[in-house]
């Protein structure tokens, strides 16, 4: 029986999805496809699968991203989708440990990407905080010192 599930995860909480993610196939529910916060779901045995995601530093339909997902692949692991650069992997338990990060290298690589990801974002959420800042100080907005309280927190 197929089951979807809509769940939000930031960016940088790609280990609590992957956990998340192993505890839904560790309920009998192995990870089929995904998207923009929505999973969909399979019934499996319980345990059977690990699933690992990984950003990528090109885009999964690009000659260099499809390269890198045949060479995970390779490995045993069925390629489940994406999400923008996201990829999501699965592979049987019994196979062995799943780990597409298994050295300090390619873990650092896969951080970067995600900082990369953040940063112009980050960049844009921070101006747009300081100019609200700024019009609510010199026409005493109170609705615009709020916005820029609001961006100071995100």
């Amino acid at each position: 029986m197929r089951t979807t599930i809509r769940k939000w995860f930031w960016a940088w909480e790609f280990d609590k999805e992957e956990k998340w993610l192993d505890e839904m196939s560790a309920q009998g529910k192995v990870l089929v496809s995904a998207r923009y916060a929505t999973y969909e779901f399979e019934d499996c045995v319980p345990g059977e699968y690990a699933v690992r995601l990984e950003m990528l530093e090109h885009d999964p339909a690009s000659e260099e991203g499809k390269q890198y997902i045949a060479f995970v692949e390779e490995t045993g692991a069925e390629y489940v989708g994406h999400v923008m650069k996201w990829v999501y992997f699965r592979k049987k338990a019994a196979d062995g440990d799943f780990e597409l990060h298994g050295d300090n290298a390619t873990r650092i690589r896969h951080l970067s990407g995600i900082i990369r990801l953040l940063l112009p974002l980050t960049a844009v959420n921070v101006g747009a905080g300081l100019y609200n800042l700024g019009i609510g100080i010199a026409w005493d907005s109170a609705v615009n010192v709020v916005c820029a309280g609001l961006s100071a927190a995100v």
